[in-house]
């Protein structure tokens, strides 16, 4: 009888010639679906929720309606693009976390009603361990990273280093202890009165500014760890002091500010990961996120190329904010070494890599 409620397919994996993997992501405000074959992404579709724009940031509530609203939707066209009926499906990946609660539930009450309709094996992904993966996923365009290296995810919700031992062996090395590097970003954009997200209108007006136009200093924290929430604080007075000497200091100088506010955050994160390569000797690192699309960070690391020696890699735009390809990635992966999960499983708001 217990087999019976919570049950894990157990597919016949003699014919590997023929693995489609389904994959959906939900933790936040982007709801995704894709396909892909073995290590290939044959669609990858987003649907992004507009409804936040207004409220100057994610509203939970409205996310997980939203998400109701469109996985069938986008979880057909995934299928549709990909030119693969649901009953070719080998299994179905999913985020079980980290994130908010109610867009997990969505996503994960989904593809577990999928997996058992279609009787394919379920395979729970952490988002995080998702986001470094992504470099794993075939493109000629792209380079794949050897292990070991450094993962360093940064993204609205999350910084963290991660030295990457193997697919499934990886160590946190340090991560924030309160704002992540997009709430940085985008905490500072709604202080210059940019709406939401903010983050990639910072970088945009910053390619135009003066790094050097006005200096922040950078917080002290031990270790690999980082702290934003101090860097945040001290934009918020620099900009109300800035203000009363000249109303108009925001509009005239715009582009130098955002300049600043990006360099100081880059050199943030690059100083941790220099100190991170000296104390590990790896020289290999990649980076993932929403904030790895920044054109700054990008910069700075091809620049450490050149005078640290490293091999660094990016991954593409598409693969940097949440999307359902680098879920199915992981769910290739486990597929193959038939890491299942059984339909009793929960979504978890909190779900750290190697937990």
């Amino acid at each position: 009888m217990f087999y019976l409620c919570t049950p894990i397919f157990i597919p016949n994996l003699l014919n590997e010639d023929n693995i489609f993997i389904l994959a959906i992501e939900s933790s936040c405000d982007d709801t995704s679906a894709a396909v892909l074959s073995h290590r290939k992404v044959l669609s990858n579709v987003v649907a992004t929720q507009q409804i936040h724009e207004e409220y100057g940031g994610v509203v939970p509530e409205l996310a997980s309606r939203a998400h109701q609203q469109n996985i069938v939707p986008v979880v057909h066209q995934a299928l549709s693009k990909a030119n693969i009926d649901k009953k070719q499906l080998s299994a179905i990946a999913f985020t079980r976390g980290p994130g908010l609660m109610g867009s997990l539930l969505v996503g994960t009450s989904f593809a577990k009603s999928l997996s058992l309709g279609l009787q394919i094996p379920l395979i729970e992904v952490n988002h995080m361990q998702a986001h470094i993966l992504a470099h794993f996923i075939e493109d000629e365009a792209t380079k794949t990273p050897q292990f070991p290296f450094l993962g360093m995810t940064i993204s609205g919700g999350h910084t963290q280093i991660v030295l990457v031992k193997d697919y499934f062996d990886m160590e946190i090395l340090g991560e924030s202890l309160d704002d992540a590097v997009g709430e940085a970003f985008d905490k500072s954009a709604k202080l210059l009165g940019l709406p939401y997200p903010g983050g990639p209108l910072i970088d945009k007006n910053a390619q135009l500014g003066n790094p050097k136009a006005f200096p922040f200093t950078k917080p002290r924290v031990d270790g690999l760890n980082f702290s934003f929430s101090g860097l945040k604080t001290a934009i918020l007075y620099f900009i109300q002091r800035e203000i009363k000497k000249n109303p108009d200091f925001i509009h005239e100088n715009l582009n130098d500010i955002c300049a600043s506010i990006q360099c100081t955050i880059v050199e943030i994160l690059m100083d941790k990961l220099k100190k991170a390569v000296k104390q590990t000797g790896v020289s290999q690192v990649a980076i993932g996120g929403g904030v790895s699309a920044n054109s700054g960070i990008r910069k700075a690391l091809k620049n450490a190329e050149v005078s640290h020696g490293w091999r660094t890699y990016v991954p593409k735009f598409e693969y940097c904010t949440d999307n359902a390809a680098m879920i199915g990635i992981v769910g290739y992966l486990k597929f193959k070494e038939k890491q299942f999960s059984a339909s009793s499983i929960t979504a978890k708001a909190r779900y750290t890599i190697g937990s």
